[in-house]
């Protein structure tokens, strides 16, 4: 059996009601949105990346020391991680300064991870959930 790495978007939420939430109350309903599902959101999620357990290793390896390594290994220690609004500027940089040290397939990856913290920055309330999954890629 294998292990697979897959990268989620979380490219829309709605919330469970029958009403529209008025222009005022935006800032609370995004405030909703951060702190769970105790509030009827559903998440969306679209997958951007399917990779090998073992490519995704070496692209971590590829990166060097620090924080964004740190954060990226996490996914091994922990079995998942969130890249979020926090983490744009940090990943973008190291993405960016690291292009040398990356495979074909790890550019390609590069590339994706690249354009998607953009749409992040732009819209804070995305991120990306990285999960590491035993079996078929699901």
């Amino acid at each position: 059996m294998s292990t697979n790495v897959i990268f989620y978007l979380l490219n829309q939420r709605f919330v469970e009601n029958d009403t529209q939430v008025p222009e005022a109350a935006k800032e609370v309903m995004y405030y909703s949105l951060a702190i769970g599902h105790h509030v009827g959101v559903i998440d969306c999620f679209k997958k951007l990346i399917v990779a090998d357990y073992e490519d995704y290793q070496k692209f971590v390896a590829a990166f060097p020391e620090g924080e964004a390594h740190r954060k990226l290994a996490g996914l091994m220690r922990f079995g998942e991680i969130v890249i979020d609004s926090s983490h744009v500027n940090l990943l973008a940089k190291a993405i960016d300064e690291n292009k040398q040290n990356f495979t074909a397939l790890h550019q390609q990856w590069a590339e994706i991870l690249l354009d998607t913290l953009a749409s992040i920055q732009r819209e804070p309330v995305m991120y990306i959930m990285v999960k590491r999954r035993e079996g078929s890629a699901q």
